[in-house]
């Protein structure tokens, strides 16, 4: 090896060696594609902050949405057969009828009738128990996706009852909304126009489950607010509380403020811890797969290519002893600050539950 790369000590090339890969064959794969994509990922958001940011939420939030949208279709499997004896009662709410020509046509929030199969028994996949089982897949779905877009898709460290109080609110409110906007387009492509089913099964699904996913984006940012705008909004009220000399206003809007600083120091502090691990860990498993590339290439003679692997190899060893350094230097800070807030915040979870 060049004496570019020997100049690393033997500390340095301590520090720069990786984590050993799984003994599995196949893990071990997926963790090198994982190692590759940490490097490309956290190198993009060092240059783009908010963007990536951004595309992080967005990316988890799909996700998410998707993966419980997946958990109900199983649920919806086998849950309607346990309500097969209300099949028979048909559950169509608000009904409103209306003509159009000399076409009758029923308008509905819920619309769920009896259906029939070809032997003229009752199908379990329709009536009320249909709706019923359909109601309780979309709730335990909920209850899968809140914690998921709180603690990943947002990080958020809000009061969780608050939180799930209004997240409950928003997705009532939600499907009242899709199920009336598909009350009112249902009677027209299927009973007046008579569209095929692919059809009417393609828009239902853009209705009732794109336009929710959509809106409960925005419905998040409210329940889960960025804690830098958190943090200035509290801010703002302690100055407006101050001015007007209200005793009990201040001491509120000054306990408010502090845990909106907690929250954005946690949130800060575990961004970074994250970001410093995962970016060492990144710069130190490219200078290994640079290395390995030179001793290929030694190994096979090729004199043009080694002296530049060896100039990449020093100048990846540099940026990730920078990297380790940095990782070395602020990780246990920032470990002493999440530590300090969760002490903090238990602390004060304890107070009130004694008071």
């Amino acid at each position: 090896m060049s004496n570019q790369v020997q100049a690393l000590t033997a500390a340095d090339e301590a520090k720069l060696q990786p984590k050993p890969l799984s003994q599995n064959g196949f893990v071990a794969f997926w963790q090198k594609i994982w190692r590759w994509w940490q490097g490309v990922w956290y190198g993009f958001a060092e240059k783009h902050p908010k963007l990536s940011n951004l595309i992080y939420m967005v990316f988890f939030f799909i996700v998410f949405s998707y993966g419980v949208t997946i958990w109900q279709l199983l649920v919806m499997l086998f849950l309607p057969y346990a309500f097969a004896g209300l099949a028979e009662i048909e559950f169509i709410w608000p009904a409103v009828n209306f003509t159009i020509g000399d076409t009758e046509l029923t308008y509905a929030i819920f619309n769920e009738p009896v259906r029939y199969l070809e032997d003229g028994s009752v199908n379990p996949l329709g009536g009320l128990g249909n709706f019923i089982a359909f109601e309780i897949a979309v709730f335990t779905a909920q209850c899968i996706n809140m914690p998921l877009q709180r603690n990943i898709t947002y990080r958020s460290h809000g009061n969780p009852v608050w939180q799930a109080m209004w997240y409950f609110i928003g997705w009532v409110g939600v499907s009242i909304f899709t199920n009336a906007l598909w009350g009112i387009v249902y009677p027209f492509i299927d009973t007046l126009w008579g569209w095929p089913d692919f059809v009417i099964t393609l828009i239902k699904t853009v209705i009732t489950g794109g336009v929710s996913m959509v809106v409960f984006f925005f419905i998040f940012l409210v329940i889960f607010p960025d804690v830098n705008k958190t943090e200035a909004k509290r801010k703002a009220a302690l100055e407006a509380a101050k001015e007007s000399g209200d005793a009990s206003k201040i001491a509120k809007a000054q306990e408010q403020y502090d845990i909106a600083l907690e929250h954005k120091r946690r949130f800060d502090a575990e961004k970074s811890y994250a970001s410093v691990n995962s970016i060492a860990e990144a710069k130190i498993n490219g200078y290994n797969g640079m290395k390995n590339k030179l001793e290929k290439a030694k190994a096979a003679g090729k004199a043009e290519e080694v002296k530049e692997l060896e100039a990449m190899c020093a100048k990846m060893a540099a940026a990730a002893l920078e990297a380790v350094n940095t990782r070395d230097e602020v990780a246990p800070k920032e470990k002493a600050i999440i530590d300090e807030v969760k002490a903090s915040q238990a602390a004060r979870k304890a107070a009130k539950k004694a008071a």
